[in-house]
């Protein structure tokens, strides 16, 4: 153990000496270790940090969730957007049946959206969202909040006009969310008392829920206000924590085609989205960026260890009388080449260093301009030092081999 630690020791510190008694040379070769580990993890980080960030906006559709609307979700050039415009709209009824008649969801809302104008006093915020929702809505969704409270059973059974603001809305209308509660805001000549503040939530990249730029009210109050018909209904399903989406939206075609009297040969007048699939859609999509940074990366750590590999060379060479006295003492031939292989490996390490070193400097430019924040997780540094670590054994290997198999008296001749 303790001749390990003396090797690893002894060749950490004669690649500290190479790097500074050579300063430019060593740097030259490491130039290219140094690109490539920025590459990869620069790619890797970003893209590790935008996925997380857009699988927590496709998180925010609900979990294990079915969506039932006239419109199909996703589609490509051949969208028939025609054919799924002519479908009847989502009815409040039909989320009921759904209740009554499903074993396998847990919780089940109606949801509608019209697009306001909302003042308090004088200050006036356009194109607000405003969301109509039923009592399970929030069991569905995440809605925290931060003043307040959320509606209750009797403002949702009577309709009544009060309703939840995002926080957005809130600094907006009154410069502090904390004074938002227990005032009255209005849009279009109606007013709404406003008895809760949704916690922050940030910019989403997918759309989906705005909860930031929102109104929440009780789906009673805005069917009296707007018809139903024309904003957009869908009713939200939400299987049980044991139920996978595939069977509750199989469950649902089945109840679906009942209720709307649809015979075996008729197809589908509605459709049973899956949202879960976009997170599918979405891992496959940022796998190929991650190859592509893997393939740019490559070619600069592929000349990176034709870098090391020279210094290894020439360091054998430099080296040659010392190495001939260390096997007249009696040093065996895998010792040097352990000495050989470690130097090189640290010096890749050193290269790699420097690169991770500059994408943090990234990460926290990127940070303070970007709408979601750059991390570096620790596999991917843990990945960065092994690279370095098999391209170092890799780089010196043939060097190391060279050295250990010397002839002891000819090398101490060597000058």
């Amino acid at each position: 153990m303790l001749k390990l630690l003396s090797i690893l020791w002894n060749s950490f510190r004669m690649a500290l000496q190479e790097l500074w008694v050579n300063k430019l040379r060593t740097f030259l070769s490491l130039f290219g270790i140094t690109i490539g580990i920025f590459c990869i993890i620069g790619v890797l980080a970003t893209v590790d940090s935008l996925e997380q960030k857009i699988q927590n906006d496709i998180k925010s559709f609900g979990n294990n969730t079915i969506y039932i609307d006239k419109w199909q979700y996703g589609g490509g050039n051949d969208y028939p957007w025609w054919k799924y415009l002519k479908r009847p709209q989502m009815k409040i009824g039909e989320m009921k049946f759904i209740q009554a008649k499903s074993l396998l969801a847990a919780n089940s809302a109606m949801f509608m959206s019209n697009n306001v104008n909302v003042n308090y006093k004088d200050n006036i915020l356009n194109s607000v969202n405003m969301y109509g929702v039923s009592e399970e809505f929030n069991s569905i969704q995440t809605i925290d909040i931060s003043q307040g409270r959320y509606l209750n059973e009797s403002e949702f059974k009577r309709g009544t006009p009060t309703c939840v603001i995002g926080n957005k809305v809130a600094e907006e209308l009154f410069d502090n969310p904390e004074k938002a509660v227990g005032n009255e805001i209005s849009y279009g000549g109606k007013r709404l008392i406003v008895i809760g503040v949704i916690k922050k939530q940030g910019q989403s990249f997918i759309g989906g829920f705005d909860f930031d730029q929102c109104l929440i009210v009780s789906y009673e109050y805005f069917a009296s206000v707007f018809d139903p018909d024309n904003n957009s209904p869908r009713i939200l399903v939400q299987a049980k924590p044991t139920v996978p989406p595939a069977a509750l939206q199989d469950e649902l075609v089945g109840i679906m085609r009942q209720l709307r009297r649809l015979s075996p040969t008729e197809e589908d007048n509605f459709s049973c989205n899956d949202v879960s699939l976009f997170a599918e859609q979405t891992k496959s999509f940022f796998g190929q960026v991650s190859a592509g940074g893997w393939a740019i990366a490559g070619l600069s750590l592929i000349v990176g260890a034709f870098g090391v590999a020279n210094i290894m060379f020439v360091t054998v060479r430099e080296r040659t009388s010392q190495i001939g006295l260390k096997k007249a003492l009696g040093a065996k031939k895998r010792t040097i080449l352990t000495e050989f292989l470690i130097e090189s490996a640290f010096l890749c390490v050193i290269g790699g260093l420097i690169g991770l070193g500059l994408v943090w400097i990234l990460s926290v430019v990127l940070s303070a301009v970007m709408p979601f924040p750059i991390f570096i997780a620790a596999n991917i540094v843990v990945l960065a030092l092994s690279i370095c670590i098999i391209l170092g054994i890799i780089s010196g290997i043939i060097p190391a081999s060279i050295a250990a198999k010397m002839d002891p008296v000819v090398a101490i001749r060597t000058k």
